[in-house]
């Protein structure tokens, strides 16, 4: 019987399971929606349980599809949407709080505090982070903060804190194994990404007991088995990262200067930077990229907090397309944007803003603006946004790199790649797997097992589909210089 690696997607809206073979193809796969809660203005939830169960039944699911037995899994490769944080009684293995998502800007108020006690410095040094909602730690300390019972009990000992990551394979263990890999770890605001340790003074900073959290794994390494009762058969889980980071592994980054972007809700854009952390001057983040074999790469990492949403809300809310998939036509009924700057800020500008108060505008409307101006001009704000934070990576880096690798849902829009080759006047790569988050997770699993045998192996599996060539042209500096007029003076960065 040939033999698979499954991979678990634990995004941010549903829940999928993918099953590869040597070659990183699909062999069979499922996903499951789940809920999507907003209490208040800004607060993004999820419920823990929900998640759990809707990806046990995408395991299933996907193993019924592809004909596979659980026998034929020789390992399973997690990768998870980030920050999203959940507590739970370790005696029940119940969810204490919805699980508040890495969007949720609830906790804006407890970093604008820190840093009113200047403690952004702090945290930056030891974690490559600032000081925003955006991570898990402030989450931490808020659901704490909400009842006392909780807090003692989680200085008892009695609650553990995980990511999506360590929810899983909790469940999948039944409660035996309790850890998260460094690249989870290290978008807490607790780990320092130099000693690779939780930081005690970082949690005595946020008042969360140690108590609370998981153990520290790499990204390829066995950490236990799922429990035989789950499938009839245990299999062995070994592989976990951060889905951006199991994106950058899956596009095959592994040399310092290797930029890999995803084009999802919003865009993630993450840098190799190889075995030292890179210390950003310009607003980027500076992370963990992966741990395998006990060495570390470091990376840069810039987000955008909407892309892909710009289409949806062009969508759900202007009514100027039905379907996210028009976009494309439509901005193509136009030569160009005739003057229009969309500036996205419909959730604040992350990198290298990180102007939380920021909101968005549609920018030069004359009476001779058409529909496809507008969408021409939303396609164009997500290039240049992610155009932002590539050349503010590089002169962090002080490298030039060569082509910027993509993949997620929007990477399959043509017109969108080309723009994007003709901002940053760099080749852009599209792979012929455009799984690359879930393929990540895989990568590292069949890694830890032996199912490959080497990251040069892998390097054999990746192949592109489609390379976006620069096509140099006045419109596009015109479009360049209006963008930079337009958002300089709407926020405080420039």
């Amino acid at each position: 019987m040939e033999n698979y690696i499954l991979s678990l997607d634990a995004g941010t809206t549903s829940s999928r399971a993918i099953i590869f073979d040597h070659k990183g193809q699909t062999k069979g796969l499922a996903q499951y929606e789940f809920t999507q809660y907003f209490p208040k203005e800004s607060w993004v939830e999820h419920d823990g349980v929900e998640i759990w169960e809707t990806q046990l039944k995408a395991i299933k699911e996907a193993l019924t599809n592809a004909q596979i037995k659980p026998e034929q899994i020789q390992a399973m490769g997690i990768t998870n949407q980030r920050e999203t944080t959940l507590i739970w009684d370790r005696n029940t293995g119940k969810p204490v709080y919805k699980a508040i998502v890495w969007q949720d800007r609830r906790t804006a108020h407890i970093c604008e505090e820190l840093k009113r006690e200047g403690k952004e410095k702090q945290f930056y040094e030891k974690t490559g982070l600032l000081l925003d909602a955006y991570f898990s730690g402030t989450k931490i300390k808020w659901i704490l903060d909400q009842d006392p019972k909780l807090r003692t009990a989680a200085e008892n000992g009695s609650l553990a804190f995980g990511t999506v990551d360590s929810w899983l394979i909790w469940n999948l263990t039944q409660g035996k194994v309790h850890v998260t890999d460094v690249t989870n770890a290290s978008r807490t605001l607790l780990f320092n990404i130099h000693t690779l340790q939780w930081d005690d003074e970082l949690l005595n900073t946020l008042d969360i007991p140690k108590a609370l959290l998981p153990e520290v794994v790499s990204c390829s390494e066995k950490v236990g088995v799922s429990d035989p009762s789950l499938f009839g058969h245990p299999i062995p889980i070994a592989g976990i990262a951060g889905d951006q980071q199991a994106a950058l592994f899956g596009q095959m980054c592994t040399t310092a200067g290797d930029v890999k972007n995803t084009y999802g809700t919003g865009c993630f854009c993450i840098m190799n930077t190889g075995a030292s952390p890179v210390k950003s001057k310009n607003k980027m983040l500076t992370t963990i990229g992966y741990q395998i074999n006990g060495t570390v790469s470091y990376a840069l990492e810039g987000s955008v907090f909407i892309a892909g949403a710009v289409v949806q809300w062009l969508r759900d809310q202007l009514g100027i397309i039905s379907d996210s998939s028009e976009i494309e036509a439509l901005a193509q009924t136009v030569e160009d944007n005739g003057g229009v700057t969309f500036i996205p800020a419909l959730a604040g500008l992350g990198a290298p803003y990180w102007d939380a108060q920021a909101t968005g505008s549609i920018l030069g409307i004359t009476r001779g603006t058409k529909k496809g101006h507008i969408a021409r001009a939303a396609l164009e704000a997500i290039a240049l946004r992610v155009m932002e934070i590539v050349t503010e990576m590089q002169k962090d880096a002080h490298t030039q790199f060569e082509s910027l690798k993509v993949d997620g849902g929007a990477s399959t829009n043509n017109l969108l790649m080309q723009i994007q080759a003709d901002v940053l006047k760099t080749e852009v790569i599209r792979p012929q797997t455009t799984e690359t988050t879930a393929l990540g997770a895989a990568f590292f699993a069949g890694l830890a097992t032996g199912y490959w045998d080497s990251v040069d192996s892998l390097k054999t599996i990746w192949a592109f589909d489609q390379k976006f060539v620069p096509q140099p042209s006045s419109q596009t500096e015109k479009t360049i210089a209006l963008w930079k007029n337009r958002i300089g003076k709407l926020s405080s960065f420039n």
